[in-house]
């Protein structure tokens, strides 16, 4: 009878171990489920960080052609800058050149009309090469207020051209540096990424 109990008791105490034994196993079946979650959350965490970096990569690449495409258009901008100094410089040597010609010409006139009057001052014909005359100086005021007119609308039109190329000049700065600052952002971006992923992988690492 003794004996029967001390087998009763030993087998309850089976029993009891036996329980606890399920209830560790159940217990670490749990954790070993919420660790597959876990990780399967890694991992599309993981791909979706995967795929930002391809974007933000793709981003990237587009971004430095963009750049290359302005600063190739500046260079070229700054060429036809250059051009067209060269040009105006060339126009503006042409007008002197115009303007001193005009000049010689208007005082090589009023020499000969001068020494003209002169021969003709005791002739019959006095009076009307006096009024050739006053319709010669008015001719010749009437070229000096076309040349200044002409020499004004020049100068305007070549700071309105200038005025063209600065703002020009400033706006495709004003890209570069757009470009540069959201190059920089994209690389910070990137490596923030990198980082993440870093850590993802260490967490996933670890055994617990």
């Amino acid at each position: 009878m003794e004996d029967s109990g001390a087998i009763l008791c030993q087998i309850s105490l089976l029993k009891d171990m036996l329980d606890q034994v399920n209830q560790e196993i159940e217990a670490n079946i749990q954790i070993t489920r919420e660790i597959e979650s876990e990780i399967v959350k890694c991992s599309e965490f993981e791909k979706a960080m995967a795929a930002r970096e391809s974007d933000l990569t793709k981003t990237l690449y587009v971004s430095h052609f963009e750049i290359s495409s302005l600063l190739l258009l500046a260079h070229g901008s700054r060429n036809s800058v250059e051009s067209l100094d060269k040009q105006l410089a060339g126009l503006r040597m042409k007008r002197d050149e115009t303007l001193k010609r005009i000049n010689d010409t208007q005082e090589e006139f009023v020499r000969q009309c001068l020494e003209f009057q002169r021969d003709i001052e005791n002739t019959d014909d006095l009076r009307a090469v006096i009024s050739e005359k006053e319709y010669l100086e008015n001719e010749v005021c009437r070229l000096d207020k076309k040349n200044i007119m002409l020499k004004n609308s020049m100068q305007a039109f070549v700071e309105e051209i200038l005025e063209d190329l600065h703002s020009c000049n400033c706006a495709l700065q004003v890209e570069i540096e757009k470009g540069n600052q959201e190059n920089k952002k994209l690389l910070q971006d990137i490596d923030n990424l990198k980082t993440m992923l870093l850590s993802t992988i260490i967490i996933e690492d670890d055994p617990w």
